[in-house]
């Protein structure tokens, strides 16, 4: 896992989450701890390398807990989560298992499954009319709507996305589950483009709040 430190003994972290074929490397390339070190803003930053797939993202959030966030916890007074594409997903997924201790969540353009996901909720006449099904309950992209359907997580969450990414439109619909979450969008796509103004928004709404506050 690479750290990113803006500033020695920072009272609170953020675990960033890359993206499918996404490693440290590739975030600090891409400049955002260099951006956030000109922002000013008081944050450690970590970036793990979770090796993420569609097929491995219980076994990410059972080593994401072991590996990562349990010590973190007892270093930090303010502990965020986040994710970029396919690591929201995870994010996501993680806080609406265990919300507790986490002070809100960074999602970049998070992936929110295929449409044969999105598309077999429609069918059966939408998010509140949807019956998930045992299997389906199995399914980290099913598990996901589930519990967006229940208002979870219920935790503070930056969400932005690009409006030329093809999947904004479930992105919007994550951003409306989430009962504290502050959605905005970029006009780029599912790529840095969007993603480092993002990054640049969430640091500006973190440097606004004072201590981190919602």
């Amino acid at each position: 896992m690479r750290m990113f430190t803006q500033d020695d003994g920072a009272p609170r972290a953020l675990v960033l989450l890359p993206g499918a074929q996404m490693h440290p490397a590739d975030v600090q390339r891409a400049g955002l701890p260099r951006q956030l070190a000109e922002s000013g803003v008081t944050l450690d930053l970590y970036v793990p390398d979770l090796h993420l797939d569609p097929t491995g993202r219980f076994d990410a959030l059972q080593y994401l807990e072991a590996e990562v966030l349990a010590e973190l916890r007892a270093r930090y007074a303010e502990l965020w989560l986040g994710g970029i594409s396919l690591g929201g997903l995870l994010a996501l997924l993680y806080a609406q298992r265990r919300p507790q201790g986490l002070r809100g969540l960074c999602l970049l353009s998070p992936y929110a499954g295929s449409r044969l996901t999105t598309n077999a909720i429609q069918r059966a006449g939408g998010l509140d009319a949807w019956q998930p099904t045992p299997r389906q309950l199995g399914d980290g992209e099913f598990t996901l709507w589930h519990g967006l359907r229940q208002g979870q997580p219920d935790v503070p969450a930056f969400i932005g996305w690009g409006l030329a990414d093809r999947f904004a439109g479930a992105m919007a619909d994550v951003a409306q589950r989430l009962p504290q979450a502050h959605a905005v969008q970029v006009p780029q796509g599912h790529d840095w483009t969007a993603w480092l103004p993002l990054w640049s928004l969430f640091l500006h709404r973190l440097d606004a709040a004072g201590e981190g506050s919602g």
